[in-house]
């Protein structure tokens, strides 16, 4: 998909949940189908562009667009909305802290005042895309008919953090910066914050994509050598390279930063009326809600999920697990044949058993 086919939303100067601004903002956002039908929000996740959606999108699946409008809203950083790679700032300044309630903040605007759209069928995403999932069911409750949350997570946990801070410090290291701690920046020298030179940014996105290596698939895939047998790599030092370097090349650093930073600081509790109580968040959703986690994903494992649905009010929340040991990738971006069909499957049998209400 060329740039061309994607449309952007003006929204102004943003102003973000930290204080900070957004100045002249803009998401960017693709439609599949008619607006006569049914609406269904499916926003992006992590390093992922719009067209990194498409593959659960189709005729010969449930998000059909013919017979539901699909919007694709892209992350603030992304690198398609507004981002790092895309806005200019003083010297020495960074760019803002963006927030999920910042996101979704910023969807509602497109879908109320863009698109006109007041109700919707379903909102449903996969990692970042669950949390914005998340995010929508407990800031705006009454928006949605069903959510669909898939390897993803209302709350980032504490391993999931750690995780996060690996990826960052590897990234950081590379041009001699360090990480300010668990969900804040780097830790700006003399002057201010600084960008990178070519140099740097290649060694340091290369070491991101190994960092993610060990943790975006489970033990079991590289045991069974699917990374051979499936995905076609002749080797691990080719798969290291040729999937995982090569993913992190095609990034931005800066925008990947900030998007680390949204889904480090994920809470659906810091939002009012919630204020930290993460119960009640929980308890908040309206949504016929299906939690889908994976069994072997390492930063989002099934118990995170039971979690959240024991604290969801009776018959709102219900769990289904990816029988799969492709880890987080069972989730998508649609490697695993086997895992499509499943997901896409428990999608459908989702919407045949719950009939729009509208």
């Amino acid at each position: 998909m060329t740039t061309e086919e994607y449309k952007t939303h003006a929204l102004g100067d943003f102003a973000l949940q930290s204080g900070r601004t957004l100045k002249d903002a803009h998401l960017a956002y693709l439609t599949l189908g008619s607006p006569s039908n049914p609406t269904i929000l499916y926003p992006t996740w992590y390093s992922g562009l719009i067209s990194s959606n498409l593959w659960l999108t189709g005729p010969d699946k449930t998000l059909n667009p013919d017979k539901y409008f699909i919007v694709i809203p892209a992350l603030f950083g992304n690198g398609q909305s507004t981002s790092p790679s895309n806005t200019s700032l003083p010297q020495g300044e960074a760019f803002p802290e963006v927030t999920f309630y910042d996101n979704v903040r910023a969807q509602h605007d497109l879908l109320t005042r863009g698109l006109g759209v007041t109700r919707l069928r379903a909102v449903v995403g996969w990692s970042m895309g669950a949390a914005q999932s998340f995010q929508w069911a407990t800031q705006y409750p009454d928006f949605m008919e069903l959510c669909v949350p898939f390897c993803g997570s209302a709350r980032t946990s504490d391993h999931n953090k750690v995780f996060l801070e690996g990826v960052k410090a590897a990234l950081l290291s590379a041009k001699g910066a360090r990480s300010g701690g668990v969900c804040a920046g780097e830790v700006s020298g003399e002057g201010g914050h600084r960008g990178w030179t070519e140099g740097e940014s290649g060694v340091g996105l290369r070491a991101l994509g190994r960092v993610y290596a060990g943790w975006g698939l489970s033990q079991a895939f590289y045991r069974e050598k699917l990374y051979q047998t499936v995905l076609g790599f002749k080797d691990l030092e080719d798969f290291m390279i040729n999937f995982w370097e090569a993913w992190a090349l095609s990034k931005d650093p800066e925008n990947m930063l900030v998007m680390l930073h949204t889904w480090q600081a994920g809470d659906v509790s810091k939002q009012e009326p919630y204020n930290g109580d993460f119960s009640a968040a929980m308890k908040g959703i309206k949504a016929k809600t299906l939690v889908m986690p994976a069994k072997t994903d390492l930063y989002f494992p099934p118990e995170d999920s039971e979690i959240e649905v024991e604290n969801m009010r009776p018959g709102i929340g219900e769990l289904k697990v990816f029988p799969s040991i492709w880890g987080h990738w069972a989730g998508g971006p649609g490697d695993s044949k086997e895992d499509v069909k499943w997901l896409d499957d428990n999608l459908r049998k989702l919407f045949d058993e719950n009939p729009s209400q509208a």
